[in-house]
């Protein structure tokens, strides 16, 4: 037995994040899966639903992925017809990555999804409650240097 006291798992921050965070991710996973994407294909389509089209090492600066993450998820996307590869006219080795007209339908379904999912987490804290806890995690992330969005 320690001479010192031990603290409780309830009285340690991360717990109770990893908790809540747990539960958030699980259940916009098991949203987005039933419309056949994963959270990583939703984290990807969203950033090229903004752009006519990006080159995959930007996309991997932007998501903090490796490349040959990207090229994994522009895999899988482009089989689902949600994606496209444009190969560049000047340098053949190099190619762009450009969201389908299928996968600009999907991308505010999704949203939707996540939206639903953010109400019923914290849909009953008040507008200041979210807006303090959305100042809290952003202020972590910047003191810490977290980069890397959420993908999985």
């Amino acid at each position: 037995m320690p001479d010192t006291p031990l603290s409780a798992l309830e009285t340690h921050l991360g717990y109770w994040l990893r908790m809540v965070s747990n539960q958030v991710s699980h259940r916009f996973a098991l949203k987005v899966e039933a419309m056949e994407v994963t959270v990583a294909e939703w984290v990807m389509l969203r950033e090229l639903y903004e752009v006519p089209a990006m080159v995959p090492s930007q996309l991997a600066g932007k998501l903090d992925l490796t490349r040959g993450a990207i090229s994994k998820l522009a895999d899988r996307l482009e089989n689902k017809g949600l994606v496209t590869r444009t190969a560049d006219e000047t340098d053949k080795r190099s190619h762009t990555l450009a969201i389908t007209g299928a996968g600009r339908e999907l991308v505010p379904q999704l949203a939707a999804l996540a939206d639903e999912n953010d109400a019923l987490f914290f849909g009953h804290l008040s507008a200041g409650e979210r807006q303090t806890l959305l100042d809290i995690l952003g202020k972590i992330t910047r003191q810490t240097g977290i980069r890397t969005p959420p993908t999985g």
